[in-house]
């Protein structure tokens, strides 16, 4: 069966305006159930899956795709030799956080870390980091210089 692009799915969808709280159901609710104590590594996976099946370019694509996916505004902080600050923002980021004392942004971690090893051809990786402002989101993604992707 063909897979649509990005593209062919973003026209597809783009115009059909729903609530996120069909898509927040079924990230803090079913699945968790359905993994357990396995829920965040699993959808740590899943966002470096969904990242393989759509890689994207640039930061500028990745930026997008999230807004597009509804999964918030990204703002590109700090980047060193081997690690770029990612903040997520938005009102799905703040009512998220609002709501779940076990709020994690594993999926986002995820796809950050195996869009940015496409793109910078080293291993990566991605964690959460204590969130320092309210209604706020911050991934780190490191790479490794001394391990290429070939």
């Amino acid at each position: 069966m063909k897979q649509p692009s990005l593209d062919e799915q973003y026209q597809a969808f783009e115009s059909i305006a729903l609530s996120a709280f069909g898509t927040e159901l079924l990230r803090h609710s079913l699945l968790p159930e359905l993994f357990g104590k396995d829920s965040a590594g699993l959808l740590y996976w899943a966002g470096k899956q969904l990242a393989r099946r759509y890689p994207l370019a640039t930061l500028e694509d990745i930026a997008a795709f999230f807004e597009r996916a509804g999964w918030g505004t990204i703002s590109i902080g700090e980047e060193r030799k081997d690690e770029l600050h990612i903040e997520l923002s938005g009102p799905i980021i703040s009512a998220r956080l609002s709501l779940y004392d076990d709020c994690t942004f594993q999926l986002e971690a995820g796809f950050l870390a195996q869009q940015i090893e496409q793109q910078k051809r080293f291993v990566t990786e991605a964690v959460e980091m204590p969130s320092k402002q309210a209604g706020k989101a911050r991934i780190l993604v490191k790479w490794d210089r001394k391990q290429s992707i070939d």
